[in-house]
């Protein structure tokens, strides 16, 4: 009996004190608790880098896009949403410039394209292939003048105030028009505050025809409507300067995916 007590003290003697499943089982979780700390810590860093963006890019790379029969090149920080910022066929693409920079967004001007206090900052642009075969200065004439009380009155920066009558779709509106420098017509929507303290970042637009088959819609601030010229000058130069007309081949795919999604 003896025996077998010290046959088994010697046992116990040799034995580790920590076995080898155990090393092996706390490596595994020190190696796992690890690999879940780096995750951790590089999934906030980059989900926290993009929260921080709010849905901005600071990204300058081109975005090739072709709408209809024209080929646009936008950098990627002017376009609007996340969703339209790949190359390919669209239906529209959204932009925002600073003003008068005409540039896109970057970490320096974040504040001009987050405080709402800032809407004299922007200029927002809607492109897309033309429905109608007028701008608005075009329609003016033909659509808007059965629209409008008789009386106009003197509006902003020079401009002639024409307000919409009741029942009309516009109400509340007025219609700024105005003969620019070299003679052609100026016309402009826009929904004018009682105050320029309540002027938001888009309360008025104006639609022109650029490219081959483009309608360029741009919004801003009633509180630039002084620079009423410059702006119109600067967002078809912007849109022309980086546009162009799209390949057979692209027009063909592009007007087989309208004819697609109407049917649909």
């Amino acid at each position: 009996m003896r025996g077998d007590d010290n046959g088994l003290q010697a046992d116990e003697e040799r034995s580790p004190l920590i076995s080898t499943r155990f090393l092996v089982i706390a490596t595994i979780t020190i190696l796992a608790l690890a690999a879940a700390s780096i995750a951790i810590s590089w999934f906030g860093s980059a989900y926290g880098a993009r929260l921080s963006l709010a849905g901005h890019s600071e990204s300058t790379e081109i975005v090739n896009i072709t709408i209809g029969r024209d080929r646009l090149a936008f950098p990627a920080n002017a376009i609007r949403f996340e969703h339209q910022r790949r190359s390919g066929l669209a239906e529209r693409i959204d932009l925002y410039l600073l003003w008068p920079e005409m540039t896109g967004y970057s970490a320096k001007e974040r504040r001009r394209f987050d405080d709402l206090a800032l809407s004299q900052s922007l200029v927002f642009l809607q492109i897309s292939q033309s429905t109608m075969s007028r701008d608005m200065s075009g329609r003016v004439e033909p659509i808007y003048r059965s629209l409008l009380e008789p009386q106009t009155s003197e509006g902003p920066a020079g401009l002639q105030s024409h307000v919409f009558r009741a029942g009309t779709g516009y109400e509340g509106e007025s219609l700024l028009t105005a003969t620019a420098p070299d003679g052609t017509a100026y016309a402009i929507r826009c929904l004018l505050p009682s105050v320029a303290e309540k002027a938001t970042s888009s309360d008025c637009q104006r639609d022109i025809h650029v490219g081959e088959d483009l309608t360029v819609l741009y919004r801003f601030s009633s509180r630039m409507l002084d620079d009423w010229q410059s702006i119109d000058a600067a967002v078809r130069a912007y849109v022309a300067g980086r546009s162009g007309p799209a390949t057979a081949t692209t027009t063909l795919k592009n007007q087989s995916k309208a004819s697609t999604d109407r049917s649909s």
